[in-house]
């Protein structure tokens, strides 16, 4: 049933924000733009009495004349996966821990953390917070003049917040400053389609892009 699948997912490790794509025909759109060749879909549904199947034919192999059932290698799999995600969050946070006492440090010694912070296969949510970290510090001291007439006019400083959740791939786009309307789009996608798509969701305003890059940093 939908209920106890959604129900079940959303207790599994992260799982407490994922919606029900996973559970419906986005899920087989997805499969089949990597298969697209292949006859069977993930998964199966009755709309009329809302019950849901996992399709066997993708689970069970045929090698020779013996089948093979690839269930338990899945799990393990995902439980594998699920474990590594966890290491990733509690490394996320012990950085967070770190980032109170830095300050207090030499200059070079922060840094060195920052850019720790900033290697190829750091945690994107740790990427997307050094990135407004590293934003808004650039921009604190910078201003604008704004009035509709000259005795109108006032001294604003450039203030960059945060839209949504870190790493929420809720197809939001991430900060916004004020007073100017400009807007960050963090990503570590190179796919061109997908800053277009970005593009589109501001139509006519300003948005720039942090991209994270394992090109070698050059001062």
């Amino acid at each position: 049933m939908f209920s106890q699948l959604f129900k079940r997912q959303r207790e599994l490790p992260f799982g407490a924000k994922l919606q029900n794509h996973g559970l419906n025909s986005r899920m087989n759109d997805e499969f089949k733009k990597f298969f697209s060749t292949w006859q069977f879909e993930p998964i199966m549904r009755n709309v009329t009495t809302n019950r849901y199947w996992i399709n066997t034919n993708l689970l069970v192999l045929k090698v020779g004349r013996k089948s093979y059932n690839l269930a338990q290698s899945v799990i393990a799999i995902i439980d594998a996966y699920m474990d590594a995600k966890q290491e990733s969050f509690n490394a996320f946070l012990r950085a967070c821990h770190r980032m109170k006492d830095v300050m207090a440090a030499s200059p070079a010694e922060v840094e060195e953390f920052i850019m720790e912070l900033l290697a190829p296969k750091v945690d994107a949510r740790q990427f997307e917070i050094v990135s407004f970290s590293i934003l808004k510090y650039f921009h604190h001291d910078q201003f604008v003049y704004f009035g509709l007439t000259l005795d109108e006019i006032k001294k604003e400083h450039l203030r960059l917040f945060k839209t949504g959740r870190t790493n929420a791939n809720d197809g939001g786009i991430d900060f916004v400053m004020k007073p100017l309307g400009r807007f960050f789009q963090v990503t570590e996608s190179l796919d061109v389609r997908k800053y277009f798509l970005d593009i589109d969701k501001l139509e006519r305003f300003p948005v720039s892009f942090v991209i994270k890059s394992e090109e070698p940093y050059r001062r």
